[in-house]
């Protein structure tokens, strides 16, 4: 159904007497689980058919964007972790990125690599939690327990690289503070074998089943057009037909040495919104083994001692290292003046940073594209007319992150 058909349908439904004479007002959230976090919907509803909506932007009130405009820049990535905090790594490396590029750090081509792999594992589990979740409303709640097991194998190698596991405060502006160890790789190759199986089985639960299909399609839908309007990205964008992917319109991390497909769509609704995501897992599986089987040799992290803190053994025995570390710690390292943009393709498409430099410490102004920001602005026209339990549905395939919401 059309947007078009859905406002009028609703048009009509408002103008028209219920049984008992009355439309309610209803409160979707901001407490109840169904709306996976802390979200709120004020509807109007004729039964459970939603004639309108209105939502609350958030509850958080975070404040990242002034929060990091009085960090030292090397202090901003803990922030981006509370961003999109189902696939952090991406966060964290884009931020590095984008000082890279006001810098104009060279960066080793086994970074890269290692970067891509770090992502693309990131995304995997953030479509798992999304996919497994959307089964959940649905009824199905045995694939996601299986999924969540996969992905605590994600976060196992996670900790190998970093140490942590949800908020990961991976790498470091210059690359990674350690290379890929032993233990990371096995478990990473232990990965890419068994995780196939477990995922086919998880879309033998969902992907062709009727009572899903019947539930998913034609839940939520939004069309190119309108999705364009709105500045769509990542998944939410592609399952309209739209095939724009930053890595592949604007490569980052060497992400033009992979061959993968852009998974698209073409009614942009719920199940379309699955799909799409389900594909990218595949093509994720892909680009880590091509990055793993092709790792070039060379540093795990660039030339500038300027940015990049020195091993810490170094630090004990060189007064240069010392100095370094001293500088960098406490944010005494000049910053290039300049005006950036940079944007990596997050979990939920198109992550941005917009970086403002006057030469100090911190940032003069730094301002994250949050892509969930985005498309919950449009939640409220996708869901009118439909009703109750496909809003539910709706926000899960739409992957709404509540710490991207009120940066």
């Amino acid at each position: 159904m059309s947007e078009v058909d859905i406002r009028k349908q609703a048009a009509v439904l408002a103008s028209t007497e219920t049984i008992d004479g009355e439309i309610a007002t209803l409160n979707l959230g901001p407490t109840h689980p169904a709306t996976h976090g802390i979200f709120q919907n004020i509807l109007q509803v004729d039964g459970e058919r939603i004639l309108s909506a209105e939502q609350t932007v958030g509850y958080i009130h975070r404040a990242f964007e002034k929060l990091s405009e009085r960090r030292p820049y090397n202090q901003i990535t803990p922030i981006t972790d509370r961003l999109n905090y189902c696939s952090s790594p991406i966060n964290n490396i884009g931020w590095h990125m984008t000082v890279e590029k006001l810098i104009g750090a060279d960066i080793p081509k086994r970074v890269d690599y290692m970067r891509v792999i770090m992502m693309e594992l990131a995304r995997i589990a953030d479509h798992l939690v999304c996919n497994s979740v959307i089964g959940v409303d649905t009824g199905a709640l045995t694939g996601f327990t299986y999924m969540f097991q996969e992905r605590e194998k994600i976060y196992d190698i996670y900790e190998e690289i970093c140490g942590a596991r949800l908020t990961t405060n991976v790498g470091r502006i210059g690359g990674f503070d350690r290379d890929f160890n032993e233990a990371l790789i096995t478990k990473l190759r232990d990965f890419l074998k068994e995780f196939p199986a477990k995922f086919d089985e998880f879309c033998s639960l969902l992907e062709r089943n009727r009572i899903f299909m019947d539930r998913t399609i034609g839940a939520g839908p939004i069309s190119a057009e309108r999705a364009m309007q709105y500045s769509f990205a990542g998944p939410n964008l592609r399952a309209t037909g739209l095939d724009y992917d930053v890595r592949v319109m604007s490569p980052y991390s060497s992400y033009e040495d992979f061959d993968f497909i852009v998974p698209v769509g073409t009614e942009g609704d719920t199940y379309d919104r699955f799909m799409v995501r389900q594909q990218e897992i595949r093509e994720s599986l892909k680009i880590i083994e091509q990055a793993l089987e092709n790792m070039p040799e060379g540093n795990y992290h660039a030339d500038i001692p300027d940015f990049y803190l020195p091993p810490k053994e170094e630090v004990y025995s060189s007064m240069e290292a010392l100095i370094y570390h001293f500088k960098i710690v406490m944010g005494e390292t000049p910053i290039p003046k300049g005006e950036v943009y940079f944007s990596v393709e997050g979990g939920n498409g198109e992550l941005g940073y917009y970086l403002v430099s006057d030469g100090g410490r911190t940032p003069y102004r730094l301002h994250f594209r949050r892509p969930c920001f985005i498309y919950y602005q449009a939640y409220p026209e996708m869901i009118t007319g439909s009703l109750l339990s496909d809003a539910i549905l709706t926000m899960s395939s739409m992957n709404v992150i509540a710490g991207e919401l009120d940066a």
